[in-house]
């Protein structure tokens, strides 16, 4: 019954947006069924493939927002405006208005808690750590991180320092046969190694 209900609730928001609340509460869509969801009903400017948006993701001006594809965002929040303009144009009777796009390209992630602000093109293959606030570029091939976010680094060199831990793991055979059979056992195999290296349970 709750597999109907579940298939029910999806149908109900990615085809006819209705439902959405209940389908994100008892649904629990992750990051890539979010993203078909927002890409489906339209809501940003424009939006590419492989996407994967998590439910916790803020964007204050959807139609300011472009993503390329394969774009992951993880508990952020994109501002495509700064209200302080409307307490200055209330107070000083003044007509200010400040927006600006935000263009984040193909092949980006960026960070859990991450603020993105007005203006600001992001990538193509770059990352934003967790917690960055961006408030200019971030250049293709980089790593931008803190407050606010900088390069600290390339993509480049990150890729290598992955790939040469990732074969250093203890569960990096698994890992390997996983990433290319996608097998829930596997998967599983790989959790209890990875609770075993880390707490010796």
């Amino acid at each position: 019954m709750q597999t109907w209900l579940k298939r029910l609730l999806r149908y109900l928001a990615v085809e006819h947006n209705a439902a959405v609340s209940l389908y994100r509460r008892i649904n629990r869509p992750d990051g890539d069924e979010w993203a078909i969801y927002l890409q489906r009903r339209n809501l940003l400017h424009a939006m590419g493939e492989r996407c994967s948006i998590q439910t916790n993701v803020t964007f204050t001006d959807p139609a300011y927002t472009r993503l390329g594809s394969n774009v992951w965002l993880t508990g952020c929040t994109l501002i495509a405006h700064d209200a302080s303009v409307i307490m200055l144009n209330q107070a000083l009777g003044l007509k200010l208005d400040r927006v600006g796009k935000i263009d984040i390209r193909d092949n980006v992630f960026v960070g859990h808690g991450s603020i993105i602000l007005p203006g600001v093109t992001i990538g193509p293959n770059a990352i934003v750590a967790a917690g960055s606030v961006v408030n200019r570029d971030v250049l293709s091939g980089t790593v931008a991180a803190g407050v606010p976010a900088r390069v600290v680094g390339q993509l480049d060199a990150l890729i290598a320092r992955l790939q040469t831990q990732t074969e250093q793991l203890p569960w990096a055979e698994l890992f390997s046969h996983y990433c290319e059979s996608a097998d829930p056992a596997l998967r599983a195999d790989i959790e209890r190694a990875r609770i075993q290296q880390f707490f010796g349970d």
